[in-house]
């Protein structure tokens, strides 16, 4: 109370203050943003809608090395908001020019994630409930199994590679791959491994080009795969483990090759060879990426 009529009795003896005083009460004060009483559900959905943008975006680069370039850009973008938030102007400045210009730089670094992305937005069929649930199945509970069976898939593929049988399958996940099922022949037979090594017998008329599985059933054949153009991949692998590579470059898909020369089985996924130890860890990791 004596504060308070100090404070009147100074605003009386010098009235002159009291534009610069209102100007100061009227600032905000730097940790008003941690303010959460005016929340409102507009909020709310500003935050689910941001989550699930992130969530989609880490689908998209990880286990590829764009996934370090996006988290070193994550950051950058931190400390440049620190900086914002703590007043440091220079650093400040000098790092939102880095974030503005830096954005074409972006998009040509991730030309193929963004492709991705507006493929996966593009493909969705929001009519077909199972497709729906899937686009949100972060949603779900975890250790849900995959319903591709995966299991008669590595054992057709073991038994190719012992007889240097040529192969590669596609499997289909979140983007549609019906732009390519057109170039084959349709079909609609459930995986198992007879059927799967019939396809690939050499003297099978259906055992030329690739193909495709969506969940477990294999939806064509005879397939044409748009073709790599990345000079990093080694010399020892021909047009078939670059067709592999390049479906896996444009789309979400995984591939499985079966070296007609060597009778390796490679696994191909974001345009890149996945290295593994033993066909199960091989089953491990398909059916940690089908899920």
């Amino acid at each position: 109370m004596c504060r308070t009529i100090q404070a009147i009795g100074i605003l009386k003896v010098y009235p002159i203050f009291v534009p610069q005083i209102l100007l100061i009460l009227q600032k905000r004060h730097p940790l008003d943003f941690l303010n959460f009483i005016d929340f409102k559900i507009t909020d709310i959905l500003d935050i689910v809608l941001v989550a699930v943008l992130l969530y989609y975006i880490y689908k998209l680069v990880r286990g590829s090395v764009a996934i370090n370039i996006f988290i070193g850009i994550v950051i950058v973008w931190v400390f440049w908001k620190l900086t914002e938030l703590l007043g440091m102007q220079m650093i400040s400045s000098i790092l939102g020019a880095f974030m503005q210009v830096g954005l074409i730089a972006l998009i040509i670094v991730f030309q193929q994630e963004i492709r991705k992305f507006l493929l996966m937005i593009g493909s969705t069929n929001f009519a077909n409930k199972r497709n729906f649930i899937k686009y949100f199945k972060f949603l779900k509970q975890e250790g849900i199994a995959t319903r591709v069976n995966v299991d008669a898939i590595l054992k057709a593929c073991k038994k190719m590679a012992s007889t240097k049988t040529g192969a590669i399958l596609v499997l289909e996940r979140n983007n549609s791959l019906d732009f390519i099922k057109n170039t084959g022949d349709r079909m609609n037979i459930e995986i198992t491994q007879p059927i799967i090594e019939s396809i690939f017998y050499k003297n099978s008329p259906l055992h030329d080009g690739a193909a495709v599985i969506v969940d477990n059933y294999i939806v064509a054949t005879r397939v044409i795969l748009p073709v790599s153009n990345e000079r990093n991949i080694p010399l020892r692998f021909g047009l078939r483990h670059r067709a592999a590579v390049g479906i896996t470059e444009k789309t979400d898909a995984l591939s499985l090759v079966v070296s007609e020369e060597t009778g390796v089985i490679s696994y191909i996924k974001n345009g890149e060879f996945v290295l593994y130890d033993s066909l199960a860890e091989l089953g491990s990791m398909l059916k940690q990426d089908l899920e």
